[in-house]
């Protein structure tokens, strides 16, 4: 695994012969913990959506697997010698015999250890790089199953569309939302998914929770009013854990026509919803004018 010059260009990065994917990130608009099997993983259920702002990775083909690195988030990724675009290249190439591999680029935008599946999105889009390299089809089970022995949030953003994630996230349901104007903002302080699930404090073999059904052609406004009553419960683990993210969720419904203000996955990044995107880039301005080191961003999700 490398990391680019600094001075890469993009067409040092993304050569011409190369195949590329984006990695949007991966946005939690709920997540219920509603147990813990005995196997040891979580019990989830979980609205995603996905934004317009991501990675991209690009996959020159070739005999042997490498992964080369740049962008702003690269420094974070330098010493993990398993990136997830590797571990997902490595699970599918144990389903598909005589699977040929390559030199994976990926331009890292997204902050790392997020809560937005930026790792995850990047191994789906090395599994939909290689599938198309391969002449793998899209619906082929073994890209699921590569996807899912690469990590829980891997398969729905395969999958890359808004959807009810269930199970330990091997249960995927299409569902239709509307566009919401939103903003990510990333305090730039990492956080550990186990240490956030760690202190929930679940016993393997505990059911307990419960979620309301997806309100399925719901207008947007009975929409908004079901997110609000279906909560984060990952929120409190983490607020205890990375205590500023109480000033983040403060900026966020300081700013002008927030319709929800929550955290996404495991955190530390925090989203609001708002009714459109030019709404969303008014607010983005004030919360990054007001807090600079911070990672804001303005998108859309739906």
């Amino acid at each position: 695994m490398s990391a680019a010059p600094p001075n890469a260009s993009p067409a040092h990065l993304f050569p011409t012969l190369a195949l590329a994917e984006r990695a949007p990130a991966k946005v939690n608009l709920t997540l219920r913990v509603l147990g813990r099997r005995a196997d040891g993983y979580h019990e989830l259920s979980s609205l995603v959506a996905f934004a317009g702002t991501g990675d991209r990775l690009a996959l020159l083909p070739g005999d042997d697997l490498a992964l080369h690195l740049d962008g702003p988030g690269a420094g974070a990724l330098a010493a993990d010698p398993d990136n997830l675009v590797l571990r997902a290249a490595r699970a599918l190439a144990e389903r598909v015999p005589g699977l040929r591999l390559g030199r994976f680029t990926l331009l890292k935008r997204l902050p790392v250890a997020a809560g937005i599946g930026g790792g995850s999105a990047d191994a789906a889009a090395a599994l939909r790089l290689l599938a198309r390299a391969n002449g793998i089809a899209a619906d082929d089970p073994r890209l699921a199953g590569a996807a899912l022995a690469t990590g829980s949030d891997v398969p729905a953003c395969l999958y890359g569309r808004s959807c009810l994630m269930e199970g330990r996230g091997e249960s995927l349901t299409p569902v239709a939302l509307p566009r919401f104007g939103a903003v990510l903002v990333n305090p730039r302080v990492p956080v550990s998914t186990a240490d956030i699930f760690r202190a929930l404090a679940i016993p393997p073999g505990t059911r307990h929770g419960v979620t309301s059904p997806f309100p399925a052609g719901a207008p947007r406004g009975a929409l908004l009013d079901w997110l609000r009553a279906e909560p984060n419960d990952l929120e409190a683990p983490a607020r205890t854990l990375v205590p500023v993210l109480d000033e983040v969720e403060a900026a966020l419904r300081a700013t002008p026509g927030a319709e929800l203000v929550r955290m996404s996955g495991s955190g530390a990044t925090m989203f609001a919803l708002y009714e459109n995107c030019r709404v969303a880039a008014g607010a983005a301005r004030i919360v990054a004018g007001a807090h600079p080191t911070w990672w804001v961003k303005s998108t859309v999700l739906g």
